[in-house]
């Protein structure tokens, strides 16, 4: 079933997940520069507030994701609306550990999954009806390079956003015949708040790889309203997945090294 379009002006709405900071917060402001309604969620009430009273038309719902109840408010919250044009899934996080240590195992592997996977299939199982109400629409899962490619003590990283762009991929073509576009973003190396990724950025070597939250902003709209499959930030990131399938040794004893 197909929904009449969005009236002009600020009709189209968006969920963004991960809204308070980084590329959420980044996504936010170039959907409400592009004139969307916004609902903003993550877990820091304060800075989501004030991110929602610096753009035009947002409100913010201050909660955790991985809390079961989660979904079910936000779906609620979304219904009042009476659309989704967009649910931008970015919301997410990484401790990195070899699986051997302490800090690593099971128990960081479940706290990723519970995060980067469990949380986004259960919030978009909760959207999906409104999201078919509202198609055409549009769902861009914020996966990672890691998604396509592992290295050392990134194992539970990697695991969960493996999983996440597998789903995606059978989710885009289950969803195609209701009007519902899925897309995925790779993010590589991003400087953000938390990561600002100095390292590389102080070295011209290295400085290439680096990319901003703005930049994957851009690639969300690509693979949302720009009905992109998958995009890749930056995107010669690509190759490093193509490299992995077509030469796999050669693949595992350049990372190897680089971990060296």
């Amino acid at each position: 079933m197909t929904a009449a379009s969005p009236a002009p002006g600020r009709g189209r709405f968006a969920l963004v997940t991960g809204a308070s900071s980084g590329i959420g917060e980044a996504t936010a402001r170039r959907l409400d520069a592009d004139g969307w309604r916004l609902l903003l969620v993550a877990r820091r009430a304060q800075r989501l507030d004030t991110l929602a009273a610096e753009l035009g038309d947002a409100s913010s719902l201050a909660l955790d994701l991985t809390d079961p109840a989660t979904p079910g408010r936000v779906g609620e919250r979304v219904e009042t609306e009476g659309r989704l044009d967009l649910l931008v899934n970015n919301a997410g996080a990484g401790w990195a550990a070899a699986f051997g240590e302490p800090e690593g195992g099971a128990a960081n592997v479940r706290r990723t999954m519970e995060l980067n996977f469990d949380a986004v299939v259960a919030l978009t199982e909760a959207l999906l009806p409104v999201l078919r109400r509202s198609a055409p629409s549009a769902i861009v899962n914020v996966s990672s390079t890691a998604g396509r490619v592992a290295r050392p003590t990134t194992g539970a990283y990697s695991a969960s956003k493996f999983a996440l762009t597998g789903w995606s991929e059978a989710l885009s073509l289950e969803e195609a015949p209701h009007g519902v576009h899925v897309g995925v973003v790779l993010p590589g190396f991003i400087a953000t708040e938390g990561f600002p990724q100095a390292e590389l950025r102080a070295s011209a070597m290295t400085r290439w790889i680096v990319s901003t939250p703005d930049k994957v902003a851009d690639a969300i709209l690509e693979a949302g309203p720009g009905g992109r499959g998958e995009r890749y930030v930056p995107r010669p990131y690509w190759l490093a997945a193509a490299g992995r399938i077509l030469m796999p040794g050669v693949w595992r004893r350049v990372v190897a090294n680089m971990g060296r």
